[in-house]
This record gives structure tokens, C-alpha cells and sequence, in this order.
């Protein structure tokens, strides 16, 4: 078969296969353009799940007259000039394919007016043939319509699914937009019925409603809100409790410079934070965004822009895993006036500057479905002790004297010195620990308490004393793969502190020395691969780490006081004490939640009190 030269009708097709997939693919790109002209208002409408018509309305800059046909062409964009521009790009769209792309595959009418214009012109193009230019009524602004898409390609149209389908991707991809541009007013209707209408958000309160708009009042009621700064990289939104844990990534959105992502880099470094308070294969739910400087990100890197390229992405990595990690440490009663809790040393990865953090409500009352509470916990729950000291020891003849106020004692007086999680009164079954609070009712499960409290206080032992090393009296050779050698090889330092001794012994062989005292039963083979397999990938490695912790969390669970186990009052106090100066003592090892929260105006509404 010759060599020929394709037809430019057919080069747009082929490329528009690359970025169009669906309606939403094309109203995606329509409204990142609008978002790039600066619009503060975006109408969406749809007909036939977006097959029939696709239109788009904004108030933005507008496009010049002169310019219109050229918005149609390929290769033809206002946001980039050079190959400096594309280094540091800062807009959504940059590559000029989009609109060409769209019109190879459908009927599409452009009307615009510039402020400095009067009227407004429309230009039209129809199996990519390209009507004269009109005058058209319009305020400042764009109109872009798509009509019958993939009318001249039937076998993509045959992929399409039904029009309910269709429009749950419109919708779904409509509220994604949404969060990335708060200060932007975005509607959305089908048939002249509203399916999503987002007023602009300003304030805080706006923003929250926003969200909570978008991925629910449970999420919210569960949320932290972060905002961290550090080496180049910034960090805001919500992250949800471990307790909010889901069985599906459907509440991942993260945004980058504005730019929505769905990257394997930026969800392993979260889900590595949540390590630890994470329920097995559960998944977090977040609401995020990251500011950095352009030109330490390729965009230029998928078709649809979904994926980026870091210049440094071990940095990227820890700076989100930190970040996430400090947040969720803070997952425990006393944290709101504690000092910052000690840093794990185990860890490769240098600590990073505190981060602002605090709960939308009270933590696991909606994770643990009690719908009778509506109310959050009142403010010593997040204000409750002057400073953070290490835990101690929990033990039977720990015989401290915790006892509540006496009668004479003044409410105010009385709740300034109630600990946050009160005085305990009893156990209900042997397996929960009842604790008074001045406003209502605190429960506790006190093997999932003693155990977060016990792994805690041995991985800070553990951090404190180092890591024991145990000699191995014949050197374990194992083969790797030439790169994993050169990592393994290239850390070994880092590694020997770590307690394991690795040198390498041949182009794709390492021999083990050395190990963990902890880990002398492990399968070493497994886990130097795990090892490398993390260096190669990002430059550090968890491997080691999070063999220990599993190994720390075994001895935790079995050391923790056993269910229906009788515990006197002082023993009760000790334990609840302890998880005031524990991080992350919120949830267990397991990631379930620890204790929750019943206010009094909950328990009179159960009894019908005051009716």
C-alpha cells in the first residue's frame, strides 16, 4: 500500500479521537476555555445528553472579529507564543486542538463580542467547512455551540451510551469544574430544566456550601480543612477522617494550579498519608488544591491533560505525604492546643512546617451512623490542654485520682476543668468505657483505644532508641534488576540507619548483611524487592517502615486489654488521658473509629425531655 499524505478533514478527526471521547470531553474543553477568558458566569446547556446540542455561555474577554476564524484552526491559540511560555503555561488550554477538533466532528457556531466592540460576530463551521463571518447580538462574551456531534464519524457515535448516561458524565464532570473556580458562577440545565446551578463563592461559608453542594453534608460534617505552605508548594482544602473511609476513590478531586488531576503520583503520596488510620482497602475522600510554580510541572504530558510531569517528584511526593500525615496525627482529643507531636525518625523523608488544620464537625459522629446527633461537640473538645507531652505508660496501678467537679462547683468552672474526654462512670459489656462530659455522653472502645495508645508509644520508643540491627551469620544474596540495583546501592546509607546493611554484589545482585532485629523472620527477599521497587520509582522508600509498623501492630493489638476485661475507674481515667496526648488516637490501628460523642440536648431529644 502507498505512502500518502491524509486529508486535513481526516487529521482533525483522528486527533479530535485523542481528546474527544464523549460530550463531557467536549464541554470540558469548552468551559476551560471560557475559564481561561476570565469568565465569572458559565451557562451549560444540553439536549440528548449532550449528542443533539452542546452549548456553552460565558462572560469572558470575547474574541476578536479578526480572530474568530482562526479560533477554528488547528494550532492556532492566544495563550502561548514560545517554548519559554509553554515551560511556565498557566492556563487550562494551551495547545489549540481543542476547537478544531470538535468542529472535524460536529456542526459548531462561534458568537463573540469584545468589550471594545459594539456588536458581536458568529462564525460557523460544518464538517469543517467554514461559513463567512456574521454580525450576530451578543453581550461581552463567547457563545459556542456544538451540534450532532460525531454526525460524520458513526462509529464513534455508536459508542455513546443512553442520554441518562450521558448526562450523569456531563453533570459529574460540570461539579468537578465547579470546585476548581469557586469565584466563577457555572449553571447547567438539559431540556430547559436546571440539573446544577453554582452561584459564585467568595467567601469561606460560600465555598463550604459549595462543596458540600457538590459532594455532600456528610462530607463536610467528617472534613478537616487544610492550608499548608512549604518549599515552593501550597496546599489547601478538605481532607475527610479515616472514618470516613470509602469503599471507592468516587470523592478523590485534586486540582493543581487550577488544573483538575488524576495522577499516580499525587494519590499514592495521600493515600500514604493516611497510613496507619486507614480501614483495609478503603479509600479516602479529599477535596484538594496545590499551587506551585508552573515551570516545576509539564502539563504537556496526556491529551486530555489529566496527567502531569513533575521536575521533582520525590519533592512533590513528600511535601503532599507530610502534609496529609501531619493533619491526620492531629486526629485525636487534645490536639487543638497541643505542641506539635514528635516526628516519626524512621522515616527517609525530612519533616515539613506545621499545618493549620481544624474539623468542620465533631469527629466520628457520621462515621459511626448515630443519627441522633446533629450538634458538634462543644469547643474544649478542640481546646483542651496547654500542652503535649509524651504518653506514658497505660498500667493497672496507675491509681491518679480523676474525679468530676464537685457540686458546688460552677458550670463554667466545672467544664474548664473537665478533661476532653471527661470522667469515666463505668463499662457497658466489658467493652465500652462510659465517660461524662458537662454537655452530654462520651463512649469508648477501649481495645481499639489501647491499642492506637500502645502502637504509638512503641514507634516512639522505637524512634528514640533506633533501630536495633541483627547481623546475619551468612550474607542473603538476592537478584534484583540492574536499576534496582543502582538505587539499592546508591541509598545504602540511608538505608544501614534504617538497620539494613545492603551492598551490592554483581551487576543485578545485592547481598543482605544485616536486618531489623524486628524483622529477623521476614521474608527478605520480598521486601529488599519492595525496597527497591519504591527507591526506583520515587527516591525514598516505606518498605522497611511499614514492615515495622505492621510488626508493631500485631504486638499492639495482642498487648491491648482484651474485650470483657473489668477496669477500675482510675484504670478507665488512665486510658483516657493517655489518648488526649496520643496522635491519631481518633482511630485504631485498623482505622475505626476509638470514641463518639453524644451531646445532653441529644439524649433529652431521645427521652422527649422539655416536650
Amino acid at each position: 500500500m502507498p505512502i500518502r499524505v491524509l486529508p486535513e478533514q481526516l487529521i482533525h478527526q483522528i486527533a479530535a479521537g485523542e481528546v474527544i471521547e464523549r460530550p463531557a470531553s467536549v464541554l470540558k474543553e469548552l468551559i476551560e476555555n471560557s475559564l481561561d477568558a476570565g469568565a465569572k458566569r458559565i451557562e451549560i446547556d444540553i439536549e440528548d445528553g449532550g449528542a443533539k446540542l452542546c452549548r456553552v455561555r460565558d462572560d469572558g474577554c470575547g474574541i476578536e472579529r479578526e480572530e474568530l476564524a482562526l479560533a477554528l484552526s488547528r494550532h492556532a491559540t492566544s495563550k502561548i507564543a514560545s517554548i519559554d511560555d509553554l515551560e511556565r503555561v498557566g492556563t487550562l488550554g494551551f495547545r489549540g486542538e481543542a476547537l478544531p477538533s470538535i468542529a472535524s466532528v460536529s456542526r459548531t457556531k462561534i458568537t463573540s463580542r469584545t468589550a471594545n466592540h459594539s456588536v458581536g460576530y458568529s462564525i460557523s463551521s460544518d464538517n469543517g467547512t467554514l461559513s463567512e463571518l456574521e454580525p450576530a447580538p451578543h453581550s461581552v462574551g463567547t457563545t459556542v455551540e456544538v451540534r450532532d456531534l460525531f454526525f460524520n464519524v458513526p462509529a464513534r457515535r455508536k459508542f455513546l451510551r443512553a442520554e441518562r448516561t450521558e448526562t450523569q458524565h456531563i453533570t459529574r464532570m460540570v461539579e468537578r469544574l465547579a470546585l476548581s473556580k469557586f469565584e466563577t458562577a457555572f449553571s447547567l440545565s438539559a431540556a430547559r430544566r436546571s440539573l446544577a446551578d453554582f452561584p459564585a463563592a467568595r467567601s469561606q461559608m460560600e465555598r463550604e456550601r459549595r462543596v458540600a453542594q457538590i459532594v455532600g453534608d456528610e462530607f463536610m460534617a467528617n472534613a478537616l480543612y487544610v492550608e499548608h505552605e512549604s518549599s515552593g508548594c501550597r496546599l489547601t482544602g478538605w481532607l475527610c477522617q479515616p472514618t470516613y473511609a470509602r469503599a471507592q476513590p468516587d470523592l478523590q478531586h485534586f486540582y493543581l494550579n487550577g488544573r483538575m488531576l488524576r495522577d499516580r503520583l499525587i494519590t499514592s503520596a495521600i493515600r500514604l498519608g493516611y497510613r496507619d488510620v486507614m480501614y483495609g482497602g478503603r479509600h479516602p475522600a479529599f477535596v484538594l488544591f496545590m499551587e506551585i510554580d508552573p515551570r516545576q510541572v509539564d502539563v504537556n504530558a496526556h491529551p486530555a491533560k489529566l496527567e502531569v510531569r513533575f521536575r521533582d517528584g520525590r519533592h512533590v511526593h513528600n511535601f503532599l505525604f507530610k502534609t496529609v500525615e501531619r493533619v491526620l496525627q492531629e486526629t485525636y482529643a487534645g490536639a487543638a492546643s497541643a505542641a506539635p507531636p514528635p516526628t516519626d525518625a524512621n522515616s527517609l523523608v525530612p519533616p515539613t512546617d506545621s499545618v493549620s488544620m481544624w474539623p468542620m464537625r465533631g469527629p466520628n459522629q457520621a462515621s459511626l451512623g448515630l443519627r441522633v446527633s446533629e450538634s458538634a461537640p462543644p469547643a474544649y473538645f478542640r481546646q483542651p490542654m496547654a500542652s503535649y507531652t509524651a504518653p506514658m505508660p497505660y498500667t493497672a496501678s496507675d491509681q491518679t485520682v480523676f474525679a468530676p467537679s464537685g457540686s458546688g462547683a460552677g458550670e463554667a468552672e466545672s467544664q474548664a476543668e473537665t478533661p476532653p474526654l471527661g470522667f469515666a462512670l463505668a463499662q457497658l459489656h466489658g467493652i465500652y468505657i462510659l465517660s461524662q462530659a458537662p454537655d452530654g455522653l462520651i463512649l469508648v472502645d477501649m481495645h481499639a483505644a489501647h491499642e492506637r495508645t500502645t502502637y504509638e508509644r512503641m514507634k516512639a520508643a522505637l524512634s528514640n532508641g533506633g533501630i536495633a540491627s541483627q547481623p546475619l551469620l551468612v550474607p542473603l544474596s538476592v537478584s534484583v534488576s540492574p536499576g534496582e540495583a543502582d538505587v539499592l546501592e546508591e541509598h545504602a546509607a540511608a538505608l544501614h540507619r534504617l538497620g539494613l546493611d545492603v551492598q551490592r554484589s554483581g551487576p543485578a545482585s545485592v547481598q543482605i548483611r544485616a536486618v531489623p532485629a524486628f524483622l529477623a523472620q521476614k521474608d527478605l527477599d520480598e521486601l529488599l524487592r519492595r525496597i527497591g521497587a519504591d527507591l526506583a520509582a520515587d527516591g525514598t522508600t516505606r518498605g522497611i517502615e511499614e514492615a515495622l509498623n505492621e510488626v508493631l501492630g500485631t504486638m499492639a493489638c495482642h498487648g491491648a486489654v482484651r474485650a470483657h476485661r473489668n477496669l477500675a475507674v482510675p484504670e478507665m481515667n488512665a486510658l483516657l488521658r493517655e489518648m488526649e496526648r496520643t496522635v491519631r488516637s481518633d482511630q485504631c490501628n485498623h482505622g475505626r473509629p476509638t470514641w463518639t460523642y453524644v451531646s445532653l440536648a441529644d439524649l433529652d431529644r431521645m427521652f422527649l425531655r422539655g416536650r
